[in-house]
């Protein structure tokens, strides 16, 4: 399969400043396959180094981090000569050997001929947790789930894909009946690399809820044995609480949802952890829409959304029956899962500040507000073909903003204010995001 992350390490690889690269994300979201296939792809030879139990490479960084020394180490353990232009170094689990991480500043200081790329399943946790490397001295690059984009190009080929990029809604809106069929397909299996690889070869549904279940089993075990004992059940409570989250009408986390007389201060570290492990997202208020949003941004009320709506719909039984139900699917438990698709998709759009804004009264909602660093677009979400805008409207009176978007399972249509967004095409705005 192919992701677009890919092109990224292309340039990456290009670049006349080239630092080592951090790739973060969740665990199974593809990050060892991406740097072997990047490796095969654009270098003549890659040495790959796996940190996890690797008691030589942990003897390797433990004393002094000379890179001439810790190159010469690597050779040793690969069997064969590094050349710096023509060999790219993975080094996976990295953070199982936090001075493997250190040691980052060294080669970008003293070897910055050396293409290195990091991951690791739980790297987002120990660089919060002040593993020491140099702020300043590495670049990273957020992988997630495929976005439908990917699904598309893997399951109904490249072309499907290059019409959407291309924003020719006459052609596009004329392959409607495919793109909601396979949209109703991306709902189901989601974006995990495993499950859509699986549904590409066998197309058998209930194979990708085994996979599903196999994935939120493995999270389910990473908590117990990588988080601090004493947060655990508070972890689990708080992964397990999102799904009726999201089938709220507002969506904004309640903390009494997790258990009853539940309080801010008991849940914080353990939201935290799951964010930090690249396992949800989390959407901050805005009670204003200027540029940046960053600076209008109320810590206190936020939504929660899974990495990847495969597993929501995962978690929350989701019978492959619905997907012949019409459009039933997209309105499945008030909508929950049109929004965790659109958020999913905006996520991955790189650079992209991601909110929801209501007004202080609570009577006015918007979905998503997006920061592109030159705009602010709210956003809209419908789950059916749904024409009325209230809160967009009201939004825009207010704040009037160049654009407003409204995704919905309408056709493509644009007014003087408002450009209505089939939910298919809302990955494919990237190429015009700073356009109004």
């Amino acid at each position: 399969m192919y992701r677009t992350a890919i092109e990224k390490l292309y340039r990456w690889k290009n670049a006349k400043r080239r630092k080592p690269l951090i790739i973060e994300g969740a665990r199974q979201v593809g990050k060892t396959w991406l740097m072997k296939e990047f490796g095969r792809r654009a270098y003549d030879d890659t040495v790959y180094i796996n940190f996890d139990s690797n008691a030589r490479m942990a003897q390797l960084f433990s004393s002094d981090l000379d890179t001439d020394r810790l190159v010469m180490g690597l050779e040793l353990y690969a069997g064969r000569k590094i050349e710096a232009d023509r060999t790219l170094l993975i080094f996976d689990e990295v953070q199982e050997v936090p001075r493997a991480l250190s040691s980052l500043k060294y080669f970008y200081e003293n070897a910055p001929q050396y293409h290195i790329v990091c991951a690791g399943s739980l790297l987002g946790i120990a660089l919060h947790e002040g593993t020491s490397f140099p702020v300043g001295k590495v670049d990273f690059l957020s992988l997630y789930p495929l976005s439908f984009q990917e699904f598309l190009m893997a399951v109904a080929g490249a072309r499907f894909a290059e019409l959407l990029e291309s924003h020719d809604y006459p052609m596009i809106t004329s392959f409607k009946t495919m793109y909601i069929d396979q949209l109703k397909q991306y709902y189901f299996v989601g974006g995990m690399p495993e499950a859509v690889q699986s549904f590409v070869e066998e197309k058998d549904f209930n194979e990708v809820r085994d996979i599903q279940r196999r994935i939120l089993e493995a999270y389910e075990q990473d908590f117990s044995k990588h988080a601090p004992a004493g947060m655990v059940p508070r972890i689990r409570m708080v992964w397990n609480s999102i799904p009726s989250q999201l089938a709220k009408e507002n969506k904004k986390f309640i903390y009494g949802l997790v258990r009853e007389g539940g309080r801010a201060k008991e849940y914080e570290a353990a939201i935290m952890w799951l964010c930090d492990c690249g396992l949800v997202h989390r959407v901050s208020r805005v009670n204003a829409g200027s540029i940046p949003l960053k600076a209008y941004e109320d810590l206190r009320a936020f939504k929660l959304f899974l990495l990847d709506v495969g597993l929501l719909g995962c978690m929350t039984g989701l019978h492959q029956q619905t997907l012949l139900d019409g459009s039933h699917l997209f309105t499945e438990f008030k909508g929950a899962l049109t929004e965790q698709y659109v958020c999913q998709q905006l996520k991955t759009i790189e650079d992209l500040g991601v909110y929801y804004y209501t007004n202080d009264r609570g009577s006015c909602e918007v979905d998503f507000i997006v920061d592109t660093g030159r705009y602010v677009v709210p956003v809209e979400v419908k789950a059916e073909v749904n024409r009325k805008a209230k809160s967009l409207r009201t939004y825009r009176e207010k704040y009037r903003p160049e654009i407003s978007v409204r995704a919905s399972m309408s056709d493509y249509k644009r007014e003087d204010w408002l450009i209505n967004l089939p939910l298919y095409a809302v990955g494919s705005v990237e190429r015009s995001r700073n356009c109004p």
